[in-house]
């Protein structure tokens, strides 16, 4: 159902407020036999959605999101169970119910994408979803009523709309072993068989709702890094050339740039971000500046003023094209310049000019992985 941009917006400024004001809410999830609560959100199609436009005789309301490792770990499962039981009476919707303002880069760590709705579109996108995907990050008024312990957390619902069960979809969040209890689909199963669930709630595991209420930490956080000591060290062309054939066991990025070069400066916050995003994991961010070493004051400055507190080095050769064929000979020089490399040495990712940073995340996360079963 849709209804017009200024309800809409009027409807989230609102639910914001409220949900903002109350920082000692505790939710409860649904009890089984509650109807179901009706909504009207945004879906990552571009319509807005309510209760009564998902008509099957069954509904399950899946809700979850892109950054969280464990729903991640769910994705492929749950497109799999869409695609068998939509075919049989079943309606699929799923929500997000995080405040993307609520979540921090320190938990992106297993993802390339946050909770906000234009990471959710581009989502749907990467992994083809094939159901409704719904968005309540912005005033969280929904997930409050249903009360999701942690993503993912389902709620099957039966022909009148009365709560049935709530719960995991299985018993493991590891998507390379096969699940001893299948409880999502025993529920479906009992439910198209005329039966009631014989399991009608169990406890879930995955990443806590992020709601907004909660995200004083974040201010600490970000106080903590303003914090952090901020250093720039020379180094020699043979030094370089022993970061790029990277011995060490960490995912490495190197990014190249200078001061006076305006892209680079542009660009380099993404990678401040990214390096709070998966350096809790086998990761390292390196910047060289090409910067004169007579220059290095101002780099630093530079870097100071980003809170760059990565491992950050300014070339202390005379000549550029030592440092040039040093990285790679392939390179003509042009900054900014990027390589992510892999131990060993395996490059798996460069970049001569700016980086698309959805791409350089996707390909990072790629070779970190997803799911905690990937550490």
């Amino acid at each position: 159902m849709k209804i017009t941009y200024l309800l809409l917006l009027l409807v989230t400024v609102i639910g914001a407020e409220a949900v903002a004001q109350d920082h000692s809410k505790k939710v409860d999830p649904l009890p089984i036999g509650s109807p179901a609560p009706d909504f009207t959100l945004p879906a990552t199609d571009g319509n807005t959605y309510s209760l009564a436009d998902f008509k099957k005789k069954y509904l399950a309301i899946v809700f979850t999101c892109n950054h969280c490792p464990t729903a991640q770990a769910y994705e492929k499962k749950l497109i799999s169970i869409v695609d068998k039981y939509s075919k049989k009476g079943v309606d699929f919707v799923a929500i997000s119910p995080n405040d993307p303002n609520a979540v921090s880069l320190s938990e992106l760590g297993y993802s390339d994408l946050s909770d906000d709705l234009e990471d959710m579109k581009l989502r749907v996108k990467e992994m083809n979803y094939n159901f409704t995907y719904l968005y309540d990050g912005a005033s969280q008024q929904t997930s409050l009523k249903y009360g999701p312990a942690a993503t993912p957390h389902v709620f099957v619902f039966d022909q009148d709309r009365k709560l049935v069960y709530s719960g995991r979809i299985d018993d493991t969040e590891n998507p390379y072993i096969s699940p001893r209890t299948t409880d999502l689909i025993n529920t479906l199963d009992e439910l198209l068989a005329g039966k009631q669930p014989s399991t009608p709630t169990t406890k879930t595991f995955g990443c806590s709702i992020k709601w907004a209420w909660k995200n004083d930490w974040l201010a600490k956080e970000r106080e903590g890094w303003s914090k952090e000591e901020v250093t720039i060290q020379p180094i020699a062309v043979d030094e370089v050339a022993d970061l790029v054939k990277n011995t060490s066991d960490k995912l490495r990025l190197i990014n190249i740039w200078a001061t006076w070069c305006g892209p680079c400066v542009q660009e380099f916050p993404d990678f401040v971000d990214i390096n709070r995003m998966y350096r809790g994991r086998d990761f390292e961010f390196v910047s060289i500046s090409g910067d004169k070493l007579s220059k290095k004051d101002k780099a630093l400055e530079f870097l100071t003023k980003k809170e760059a507190s990565n491992t950050n080095y300014i070339y202390s050769g005379d000549n550029m094209y030592d440092l040039i064929e040093a990285v790679d000979p392939n390179w003509q020089g042009a900054l900014p310049y990027t390589l992510l490399v892999a131990p060993g040495g395996k490059i798996i990712y460069q970049v001569d000019g700016t980086i698309d940073p959805y791409e350089l995340k996707k390909a990072i996360v790629g070779y970190l992985g997803r799911f905690y079963a990937d550490n």
